[in-house]
């Protein structure tokens, strides 16, 4: 999955533009759960650091659609950090005057809503749905499960969604079958972040330092 984040990253990233696409050693396979989200999270912290003692990026991009440790990360740098969710949420607002919002099982959809308050974009989300699809299951979405995508897609264009946004990095190879079988735009969030990612380095604009993303208070750690 992580090789075909990658591959999608690369076609929208531009000349010029250098995708290295990495997965944590440790964390869960999936994340699929508050648990999952939180232990994700400290991955994404680490890859972070480990990222910037070996010369860091010029940006950052969350592939997961709960963008887990996002704000922390964005503490440790002052270059873009951009989450997944928070991209395809304001490309499809962009897109369209409405959106959904079809992912993989129904237990995440409430992290979907909290993200959805976040970022400003309840209003313009007028339908959300679980495919009930596992997040694993997504490395060979074909058939059966492409299918059912398709149809949670075409459900969420009976209900007036001018724009669907799919719920995890796991479907971004699907973005365009998709976009034709149901006749509106179909937005991944890894293109929409990469090529947000890459806008915002060539205008210059980064992640501000001025109070909440300063960097973190460096405390010596207790010895037990």
């Amino acid at each position: 999955m992580t090789a075909k984040i990658a591959a999608a990253a690369g076609e929208v990233a531009g000349p010029g533009v250098e995708i290295a696409a990495v997965c944590p050693d440790d964390g869960p396979a999936a994340i699929e759960s508050h648990v999952d989200e939180a232990r994700a999270a400290v991955a994404v912290v680490e890859l972070v650091e480990r990222d910037v003692r070996a010369g860091g990026s010029d940006a950052y991009v969350v592939a997961c659609f709960g963008d887990p440790g996002l704000d922390a990360a964005r503490e440790l740098v002052d270059v873009p950090v951009i989450g997944i969710a928070e991209a395809a949420m304001h490309l499809a607002a962009i897109s369209g005057r409405s959106f959904a919002i079809v992912t993989t099982l129904s237990r995440t959809l409430g992290r979907a809503q909290d993200l959805l308050a976040r970022y400003g974009m309840t209003d313009a989300c007028v339908w959300m749905s679980g495919t009930g699809i596992p997040v694993l299951d997504l490395e060979e979405a074909t058939g059966e499960a492409f299918e059912t995508i398709a149809r949670h897609c075409r459900e969420a264009v009976a209900q007036g969604a001018d724009a669907v946004v799919l719920g995890c990095a796991g479907m971004t190879d699907l973005c365009h079958r998709l976009a034709d079988r149901v006749g509106v735009p179909v937005v991944d969030g890894v293109s929409a972040a990469v090529g947000l990612a890459a806008a915002m380095v060539r205008a210059g604009v980064g992640t501000s330092k001025r109070d909440e993303y300063a960097a973190p208070p460096r405390r010596p750690v207790p010895v037990p």
